[in-house]
């Protein structure tokens, strides 16, 4: 058996076939979680998550909306003694989440879905156009509307975007994922 193959039905066993990292091999030492800038803003921690997986809880961790906050800044894979990884098993998780028809809240899908259009227009973010977005999908209009003034003042947030070379490129990678999302039903 390869070391991507599943060894059984097990959480770990899918994050192993997916991935080639053994979630066992985390024993817990709670490094990740105390270098984790999001941490507090998480129910579960990331060694809490990686138990989960670990004691095969998916429905636990899946109801969480802890694997969706991971910013992947990949402080927790850095601080790791044992190379477990924690940044792509979270990664790694949410994809199962998403397979397994669990859905990301509302604000954090939002989010995305405005970053990535930032990036698919623009080839980098805009930032005026995301929040503009943002706002837009999440119906939040005005929460922090004084905030702008000043970043409008001290040249914080442009109002028109800044192309890039190779702006074709992008979209072409973007289109690219999109027909291959399609073939696969999503």
């Amino acid at each position: 058996m390869s070391e991507h193959e599943s060894f059984d039905g097990s959480l770990a066993g899918e994050v192993r076939a997916a991935t080639g990292l053994n979630v066992s091999a985390c024993y817990q030492c709670g490094k990740c979680t105390a270098g984790c800038p999001m941490a507090e803003e998480m129910s579960l921690k990331p060694h809490q998550m990686l138990r989960l997986a670990q004691v095969d809880s998916r429905e636990r961790l899946f109801e969480d909306d802890s694997i969706w906050l991971c910013l992947t800044c990949e402080t927790c894979t850095a601080r790791c003694p044992n190379g477990v990884d924690p940044a792509r098993i979270i990664d790694c998780l949410r994809e199962l989440a998403l397979r397994a028809k669990a859905s990301p809240p509302r604000r954090i899908a939002a989010f995305h879905r405005s970053f990535l259009e930032q990036i698919r227009e623009n080839g980098r973010v805009f930032e005026f156009g995301l929040v503009a977005n943002y706002k837009m999908r999440t119906g939040d209009l005005f929460a922090d509307v004084t905030a702008a003034p000043g970043m409008l003042v001290r040249g914080k947030l442009a109002l028109l975007p800044k192309g890039i070379e190779g702006i074709g490129e992008v979209r072409r990678i973007f289109a690219t994922c999109a027909q291959a999302a399609r073939k696969e039903g999503r």
